[in-house]
């Protein structure tokens, strides 16, 4: 196999080990302190900050309308709606500004 197989191969055993041992820790506690659950709920913002964040940096008008789209459909709908609007719009708007 290719090196490109194995890397992709140890990157999906890793994450997977990642999660599950995640999962058994937190499993032992019967309740988790308020704190902890509170900064488990922020990581899926922090993630998603981190993927749009260059993008609005560095990203031309199609970019940066897309963000827009996107935060304007995070007022009225959850994350589905988001990626949908964002993501249409970024190709519709790459389409027309070239």
């Amino acid at each position: 196999m290719s090196t490109t197989v194995w890397i992709i191969l140890a990157g999906a055993v890793l994450t997977y080990l990642t999660r599950i041992g995640g999962h058994l820790v937190l499993s032992r506690f019967e309740r988790v302190h308020p704190r902890v659950e509170a900064g488990l709920n922020a990581v899926p913002a922090a993630v998603l900050s981190t993927l749009v964040a260059p993008a609005a940096v560095a990203g031309g008008p199609a970019e940066l309308l897309a963000l827009v789209a996107g935060g304007l459909a995070a007022l009225r709908g959850g994350t589905l709606l988001v990626l949908i609007v964002g993501g249409s719009t970024l190709v519709i708007a790459r389409q027309l500004l070239g």
